[in-house]
């Protein structure tokens, strides 16, 4: 029994690392990495550009010297005068020689970015790419509101290189949904407010990209069972089963409890609201400490130690 399973691992083992090789060489036709890499030097950029998209949404436009090439599904930090960090998906043309971004208003962060006017300078750090477009298809692309940011560019290249691909994008109405007027013409299905199935029909060997908020992800996931889903999350999954237990913050001396219910992001953020993060902002996955994602990463035992904090 012990010899089957471990055959059967190794198998799967193997399927997954043909995979991934698969994967890395489909990215790269797009100019791009699989993997986020490090982050680079931060730049000074001026707005050359502001506009109100949609209801509560503001686009933004950086311009500058020398602006590293991107790829879609690549984002950008930024980082505010007030200290606060937040990242945003690029949603302009990768060939142009600025980046754009587009920002709903939903908390003090996102209130930040939008008051920013043309000639303003900002530190931007970036790009990095946590959600590559590999264009393997045929592709099914999701989106829910200011999903589309992160969404937008692959579409574009999508229908650039004749590839099979359809777009579901979702929001409350009409108003509060930027770039509607951008989307290419045909293979795009606009749906206002929830409704039956996003994925009816999808290619069970195709490729499923989604952005949107976690009741989306949830219903995609459960339509969709494949290695070819890749998604991004405006939020980590809730916490189910939890435990309480200690976060020590090495750097400042201090140990924090964690409630069962609570994550060490939440509890950390009282304790120092500048610390990264971007759940709800339109990306998920950068308040990564040493390695610990400190949305949803609990620690096997009683206590997590952040050195870096």
């Amino acid at each position: 029994m012990r010899g089957g399973a471990a055959r059967r691992g190794g198998s799967t083992l193997s399927g997954l690392t043909r995979f991934g090789t698969l994967y890395d060489a489909a990215v790269a036709r797009f100019g791009g990495r699989a993997r986020p890499g490090v982050a680079r030097d931060a730049l000074w950029l001026t707005v050359v550009e502001r506009s109100h998209v949609a209801d509560g949404v503001v686009s933004l436009r950086f311009g500058g010297t020398a602006l590293p090439a991107w790829q879609p599904g690549c984002h950008v930090d930024l980082h505010l005068p007030s200290g606060l960090h937040r990242q945003y998906s690029l949603c302009g043309d990768p060939s142009e020689d600025t980046y754009r971004i587009a920002v709903r208003e939903v908390g003090a962060g996102s209130r930040e970015v939008q008051a920013l006017r043309v000639g303003d300078r900002i530190q931007v750090r970036g790009p990095r790419n946590a959600f590559p477009f590999a264009g393997i298809g045929p592709i099914v692309f999701v989106a829910g509101g200011i999903g589309i940011t992160a969404i937008l560019p692959m579409v574009h290249a999508a229908a650039r290189r004749g590839l099979d691909w359809r777009l579901v994008y979702r929001g409350r109405s009409t108003t509060t949904m930027p770039f509607l007027d951008e989307l290419p013409a045909g293979r795009v299905d606009v749906r206002i407010g929830r409704g039956p199935e996003l994925l009816a029909d999808a290619s069970p060997g195709g490729a499923v990209y989604c952005c949107g908020p976690t009741t989306m992800l949830d219903q995609v996931r459960a339509e969709f069972a494949s290695r070819w889903l890749h998604f991004e999350r405006f939020s980590p999954p809730p916490i189910v089963d939890g435990r309480p237990f200690a976060v020590e913050l090495r750097r400042s001396g201090v140990t924090l409890d964690v409630p069962a219910d609570r994550s060490a992001l939440d509890v950390i953020r009282d304790f120092r609201p500048s610390v990264a993060y971007s759940c709800r902002q339109g990306f998920c996955g950068t308040c990564d400490v040493g390695g610990v994602r400190i949305c949803v990463d609990r620690p096997t035992g009683d206590r997590l130690v952040l050195e870096e904090l």
